[in-house]
């Protein structure tokens, strides 16, 4: 063995930096594995030796697989040595058809239709003189006996690199290394956890930089760069087929979707920003702000603390500033926008439907999930107990027990029931944080009830709490992230999921409940909980026992839903960019500079791949979580954000430059999957869709001021509630805000800053009856028709969403005509190819046979005789 290994060692590098093949020429590297030798190494370990001894098993089990190796050491570090692996064919056609892998039989002869938007797209299109389009081909699952029905015009080109890769990594995940206690052990996933293995990667075919100098490569990878992943590329249309054959499907299906989800937010960011044009003219036609600006209305009024002795008065005219950016938010534009949101979603949800079929076609993965995708090696390797399919009536063997399967399932949703609860209590934290901060607010900043200093305009208690709150929740947010993350990992590997589909998405699901709670409980907490329940002055609701209840702005509390959302969703993109982005460039900065102090040699690919950085075990994972989140951002708190969809337009028109800039330069290549769609993604954004509608309902009924607004204009602004001769929202803010007298107040919650001048009462934000009442401070009958008026809304609003939204489904079907056509076609001419030669291997064979039988009967015939 130690003579083979010593011998596998022969090749040294050629000193050609872009090659791709054996140092034969011949024979294309697939695969590269890396290690470090142990008998270079300066400080000996006992376990050395094992691992020596796992990888040669290992290495001969992949030569008695049939596949080829050859090892070469570093240029760079003498302890480095890349071990490539090259596919013969026949290893290539014996795993392609055990993979159920579909290859070309003849070029597609159907016709396309030219679409209407040809001539316009054509300007946003990559040059195809670059670029060229794939040819599109009939395919069908690889079956060696049918060899002679495929395209084939040259060998070498059959399989591509994609294919190949993806081959030998089937290959390298089912190789055994070890047996220990009659268990195997294999898989280079478990020799790369155990650092028997330092990397395994398929190489990128030139660099990014320039072209190959190999005249057999197609620097394809150069070529995604230059077309796809530079920033001059921002307003271009994505090379999708180029980008599937390089990377494979699974990285081609995320960016469809990424791109079609930002040109979705296109039409989405138009109507915003129309909408929030529209508050933001209409402003100054806003007489409920007017109001509280003017100092003979608003300078006249004297609110209530807001908390308990250390509080003090308050004049309403210090809240101006903030009731003038509301009124650009909290307009009749907002509601417009909610309802158009609420179908956009639904055209979002449907079209893509159909964009994914048609990839699901164009991509041969219409049937990938019944007959290609492999059991995981974790699951395959834990395979102990025998029970009897109740279809086939076979034995086959599986990791658990149904009384086994049972119990993992309740260990795994017991522990991410119990972070969820974790999250909770870090908002309920929050809270608590918020309630007290707004005391020590209250008594700091400048309280003067006539103040007119230029911090008291802008910092007010609740702006301050607002703002400090907000950037506590968003870094509590991220170091949940960063924990959770672990451990959803931890549950979802103890549940042992049958295939990577299968984990993939059970981990997606886990995670998306995580983060979706992580994100959203401050933002639900300050639109549904926040001022909702405070009772008045005289009889404030305290929160466990002790806090007394935040009370929102006189305008309500959209505009401090709006100050959460945008420090949420800004910093997690700045957070998300740092993260993806800059470490990636400064670790492969540093591991250049370096390589680069140690030698000026001549590097080549398979070591330049090995510096740069590895893609991680859920690749895309990520990606698809955090633009998933913002989607949750853009339909679900959109009525108090109507900028929301251009500020994710332009996240994501970066984000797309950046992601591709990432992989075409940073990352090793990533090992091409198939995919069929986008997974577990799907139903949790239609999850979002049903629930976006309620919660901007909600929005609008509760937390903005919009409902009370137009009871007040259309019944109470008029006799016999109201004393103006016709509708008018003159006089409203007098009317929204309740009578309190300071004689009432009980001693826990006096103001210590004594009373100045003759009155006696304060007002608050409330509708119920003056002191002096028969029914003093009980809610009047403004309050009871503002009730009844939001619950009307919110029905009328969800009802008409949700007819409009079910009309669109059922109008566009999740398929299109001409896809079903196509799809039904290939089927057809494939059966009809294989059948049609089929046969004529049988008219052959039988001609033979009879023209034998015929020769022999005439030969051999005779009467019979006694």
């Amino acid at each position: 063995d130690d003579f083979f290994f010593s011998n596998l060692l022969n090749a040294d590098f050629d000193n050609k930096p872009d090659s791709l093949f054996f140092n034969d020429g011949q024979r294309r590297i697939d695969f590269v594995l890396v290690y470090e030798d142990e008998t270079k190494m300066t400080h000996k370990r006992s376990n050395h030796k094992k691992q020596k001894r796992k990888r040669q098993v290992y290495e001969s089990n992949l030569i008695n697989n049939g596949l080829q190796l050859e090892a070469t050491r570093s240029v760079l570090d003498e302890k480095t040595i890349f071990v490539k692996v090259h596919a013969p064919w026949e290893v290539l056609c014996t795993y392609a058809e055990v993979m159920h892998i579909k290859l070309p039989l003849q070029p597609n002869d159907l016709k396309t239709r030219e679409s209407a938007f040809n001539w316009f797209t054509r300007f946003f299109s990559v040059d195809e003189n670059i670029i060229k389009p794939e040819q599109e081909f009939f395919t069908a699952p690889f079956k060696r006996e049918h060899l002679s029905n495929f395209y084939i015009q040259d060998k070498d080109a059959f399989f591509n690199p994609a294919t190949r890769s993806r081959i030998v990594h089937f290959i390298l995940s089912r190789v055994k290394y070890a047996t220990k206690q009659n268990v195997k052990k294999f898989g280079i996933n478990k020799l790369l956890d155990t650092g028997i293995y330092k990397a395994a990667f398929p190489l990128h075919d030139s660099s990014f930089g320039h072209p190959s100098t190999d005249p057999d490569c197609p620097s394809e990878r150069y070529l995604l760069y230059r077309e796809w992943a530079h920033p001059k590329n921002i307003l271009k249309l994505q090379p999708l087929d180029f980008i599937r054959k390089y990377y494979g499907e699974k990285i081609g299906i995320y960016f469809a979707w990424l791109g079609f989800y930002t040109n979705m937010l296109i039409v989405a960011a138009v109507v915003g920003v129309g909408c929030f044009l529209y508050g933001f003219f209409m402003k100054d036609n806003c007489t409920w702000s007017q109001e509280v600006c003017d100092p003979n209305i608003g300078g006249n009024i004297i609110m209530c603390p807001q908390c308990d002795k250390v509080c003090t008065y308050w004049n309403l005219t210090i809240t101006c500033e903030s009731s003038k950016k509301l009124c650009i938010f909290d307009s009749f534009g907002t509601l417009v926008f909610a309802v158009f949101m609420g179908i956009w979603v639904t055209l979002f949800l449907e079209f893509w439907k159909r964009r994914q079929a048609e990839l699901e076609y164009e991509w041969d993965t219409v049937e990938y999930l019944e007959q290609e995708e492999q059991i995981r090696p974790e699951y395959e390797a834990q395979c102990t107990h025998v029970v009897v399919n109740e279809i086939t009536q076979q034995e086959e063997h599986v990791p658990y027990t149904a009384c086994g399967k049972c119990v993992r399932i309740t260990l795994c949703t017991s522990a991410v029931f119990f972070w969820i609860l974790l999250i909770i209590a870090s908002v309920i934290g929050i809270i608590v944080y918020r309630l007290s901060v707004f005391l020590v607010f209250s008594a700091t900043l400048p309280r003067h009830i006539n103040g007119t200093q230029a911090i008291r305009k802008y910092l007010t208690p609740q702006t301050a709490t607002s703002v400090t709150a907000s950037i506590i929740s968003f870094i509590v947010i991220m170091v949940l992230n960063i924990v959770y993350e672990k451990v959803a990992i931890l549950i979802t590997d103890f549940e042992l999921p049958r295939t990577q589909t299968e984990y993939e998405n059970s981990l997606t699901t886990k995670m998306f409940l995580f983060q979706f709670v992580n994100y959203y409980s401050s933002c639900f907490y300050i639109a549904f909980f926040k001022g909702k329940f405070v009772g008045y002055p005289g009889n404030p609701v305290y929160w466990l026992g002790k806090y007394r209840n935040e009370e929102c702005d006189p305008g309500g509390c959209l505009l401090e839903l709006t100050t959460q959302l945008a420090i949420i969703v800004g910093g997690k993109a700045i957070w998300n960019n740092i993260q993806e982005v800059l470490l990636p460039w400064v670790k492969n900065l540093i591991g250049r500079y370096c390589a680069d102090a140690r030698s000026e040699k001549i590097v080549p690919r398979w070591e330049q791949d090995y510096h740069l950085q590895p893609i991680g075990k859920l690749g895309l994972f990520y990606e698809y979580l955090e633009m998933v989140i913002q989607f949750g951002f853009v339909t679900l708190f959109v009525a108090s954000f109507p900028l929301a969809p251009l500020l994710a337009l332009i996240n994501n028109m970066l984000e797309i430059r950046l992601d591709a800039w990432k992989l075409t330069t940073q990352f090793r290549r990533m090992v091409p999957q198939k995919a069929q769609d986008i997974g577990a993604w799907q139903p949790i954004m239609q999850g979002i869709a049903i629930l976006a509608v309620v919660t901007n309902a909600m929005i609008i009924a509760f937390t903005s001021d919009m409902i009370p607004r137009l009871v007040y204009y259309w019944s109470f602004s008029v006799p016999p509630y109201g004393s103006h001769s016709s509708y008018t929202m003159k006089g409203y803010i007098n009317n929204t805000l309740s009578v309190f007298n300071i004689s009432d107040f009980k001693n826990a919650s006096k103001p210590f800053s004594p009373w100045f001048g003759n009155d006696t009462t304060c007002r608050y934000r409330d509708f119920r009856y003056p002191p002096g009442h028969q029914h003093q401070y009980e809610h009047n009958i403004y309050y009871w028709h503002v009730i009844a008026a939001k619950l009307a809304f919110i029905i009328v609003m969800e009802h008409v969403i949700y007819f409009v939204k079910f009309i669109i489904s059922y109008i566009i079907p999740d398929v299109s005509q001409e896809t079903k056509s196509k799809v039904k076609r290939e089927k057809y001419l494939t059966q009809k190819i294989l059948h049609e030669n089929d046969l004529k291997v049988v008219k052959k064979t039988i001609g033979k046979i009879a023209d034998k039988i015929i020769e022999g009967v005439d030969s051999t015939f005779r009467p019979k005789t006694e």
